[in-house]
């Protein structure tokens, strides 16, 4: 009966457990979700006073830097320069290409 007891209190301990980092995950990407809104609509102003032609594609390479190194710096305006120039040299590197 006590090892019945013991299983028991094991098995919720670990349910517990596991929920507790379900919920963290969830939380982590909820968090990424609306950093993510907010940097594409940002990108998207930016490009549109610039006069240039919105693309999808570099909006989400341009916030998916500014996440990763957010993450690691913990600097807003650190992640925005960096990733801001990165930005501009991918679109120079790909006009001479084209050009």
């Amino acid at each position: 009966m006590k090892a019945s007891k013991y299983k028991f209190l094991i098995f919720v301990n670990l349910m517990i457990l596991i929920n507790s980092f379900n919920s963290l995950s969830l939380a982590q990407t909820k968090q990424n979700s609306i950093i993510k809104l907010f940097c594409l609509q940002s990108v998207k102003d930016e490009m549109l006073k610039s006069d240039m032609e919105y693309s999808e594609e570099i909006a989400n390479e341009t916030c998916e830097c500014y996440f990763e190194e957010f993450m690691q710096t913990a600097s807003h305006k650190d992640s925005k320069t960096k990733c801001k120039l990165e930005t501009q040299e991918n679109l120079n590197h790909k006009k001479k290409i084209n050009g």
